[in-house]
């Protein structure tokens, strides 16, 4: 046996799960539905899949399509449509990736990365992936503080954003000191959800009311504006950001063939969400839609609710994401109780997790521009996550000549669309972050 056929078989042994007899179809489209539950599935229900879905992918991205819209037009809509459509079949064919050899189950979206491109694969998956984990709790930082600078503007509690921004980094690292893993902390991502549509419904009703109320203003609509194309399609994969996530969430299934429909529910629950915000909001404002959009709305109890229950949503979604990225940093560095001793582990964790939220709070504090930030995050890292890795890893592990010419068509129209959100939606969103930081200085 040669040092790479020794290797690999290494690499079989080390993520081989329990062997389990699936039907001959197991490799065709519903191939899911036949796998017995025997690879240390949960117990999870159908809801369970399905609010898990909704509480990840519904979110502070909500509060960015209008300005999305802003900087493409209406042509937001279709591609709001389009990246919803690509966003429920690159959740599917992600976990068709885990099943594509029969027998086993890889874990999780790095390891489908490098299944289907070796080592670098692994490393652009591991790369975005941990870009999303890192980067969305520095943005939810800087939300988080901005919101409370703005609410408390003039009362005896004002304080600056940078001294709020620290604040709420020091709160959030006692629960990612006491609590060791995702499963204590995610019991709570249920707000978050709940949360956000308060929010919606709160835009939903405003928008349209402040409209009404001047309608002597001049609102400026575009049908297109290609120019903002790339920073729209980037906003709004940031709105469909999860994928990384669905391993995990498909994993607590109890019948795993039931992961198409729930994550199909979810994404259109979400969606639904984004069109009740974003029409409105953008028929109401036009090109002045700012992000977030509560701030495009009148000064008030509605704005004033808005805020604060986004700030409770962002302030329970950041112990998810840094506990997420310090538990695999962890792995990383086999910072064990059987290695370190409790005592050693829970030092070397909490070293690692003080530092996490030092960096956090560091970035938020110097680049705190949400809406270039958010287009960021969402050309880098979602639009590989959500369009490129999961379409890519698929024709690779299951071939392309056995998929119908319709298949393949979306799929290259998917990765073209990713390709043009990451490249030029990242360009922009740093031409638009070097005019924030030049603005400031003049300032």
């Amino acid at each position: 046996m040669s040092t790479q056929e020794a290797y690999a078989a290494n690499e079989a042994d080390k993520y081989k799960v329990e062997q389990t007899t699936v039907e001959e179809d197991y490799v065709e489209e519903d191939r899911a539905s036949s796998i017995i539950n025997e690879f240390g599935h949960g117990k999870g229900s159908f809801l369970t899949a399905y609010f898990n879905v909704v509480c990840v992918v519904a979110g502070t991205g909500t509060l960015g399509l209008p300005h999305a819209f802003a900087l493409g037009g209406w042509l937001g809509i279709l591609i709001l449509i389009l990246a919803y459509a690509m966003s429920v079949y690159s959740g599917i064919v992600l976990i068709r990736c885990l099943y594509y050899k029969p027998g086993h189950r890889l874990l999780d979206f790095k390891e489908i990365g490098y299944h289907a491109f070796s080592w670098p694969g692994y490393v652009i998956s591991s790369s975005l992936h941990f870009l999303n984990l890192f980067g969305c709790p520095a943005l939810y930082l800087v939300l988080a503080g901005q919101n409370m600078h703005s609410l408390l503007a003039g009362t005896p509690g004002e304080l600056t954003y940078q001294i709020w921004v620290i604040i709420w980094a020091a709160f959030l690292l006692i629960p990612s000191l006491l609590l060791r893993t995702l499963r204590e902390v995610t019991v709570i991502s249920s707000i978050g959800a709940i949360c956000t549509m308060i929010a919606v419904f709160i835009i939903l009703i405003e928008s349209p009311m402040y409209r009404y109320q001047h309608m002597d203003e001049t609102v400026v609509r575009n049908g297109v504006i290609w120019t903002g194309f790339p920073s729209a399609l980037s906003t709004i994969a940031f709105s469909f950001g999860g994928n990384n996530t669905y391993p995990h969430a498909e994993h607590a299934l109890k019948k795993p063939h039931q992961w198409k429909w729930a994550l199909t529910l979810g994404l259109t629950t979400c969606t639904c969400l984004y069109f009740l915000t974003a029409i409105p909001a953008y028929w109401a404002f036009g090109d002045k839609a700012v992000s977030p959009i509560y701030n495009s709305l009148p000064h008030g109890a509605g704005q004033i609710i808005a805020k604060i229950v986004m700030t409770i949503h962002v302030i329970f979604a950041i112990p998810i994401y840094s506990t997420s990225f310090s538990l695999e940093f962890e792995k990383f560095t086999r910072a064990t109780d059987d290695r370190l001793g409790r005592f050693g582990a829970w030092l070397a964790r909490a070293v690692i997790r003080t530092c996490t939220m030092v960096i956090l709070a560091l970035l938020a504090c110097f680049v705190p521009y949400f809406d270039d930030f958010m287009g960021l995050i969402g050309a880098l890292a979602n639009c590989g996550l959500v369009f490129l890795i999961p379409v890519m890893s698929y024709l690779r592990l299951t071939g392309v000549r056995n998929k119908p010419i319709y298949e393949l068509a979306f799929c290259a129209l998917t990765l073209f669309l990713g390709v043009i959100g990451l490249v030029f939606g990242s360009i922009d969103a740093i031409k638009a972050l070097i005019v924030d930081f030049q603005t400031d200085r003049v300032a």
